[in-house]
């Protein structure tokens, strides 16, 4: 079975961080604290931004 990145149904936001946390076999929240690190030390706007292209991106878990 081949997987595949999609936004989860374990959401947050718009499940952008739980997608990506089940497509690597990690667990959500260490997705999350990284994310928010990464944009806490870019100064904010790029993370945002990535995180909202990403949402956009991104199909829905059936």
């Amino acid at each position: 079975m081949e997987k595949k990145l999609r936004r989860s149904n374990n959401k947050m936001l718009a499940g952008v961080c739980a997608g990506i946390a089940e497509y690597l076999n990690v667990d959500p929240t260490l997705i999350r604290v990284a994310y928010v690190l990464l944009s806490i030390f870019s100064a904010g706007f790029p993370g945002i931004l990535v995180y909202i292209i990403l949402m956009i991106i991104m199909p829905q878990d059936i």
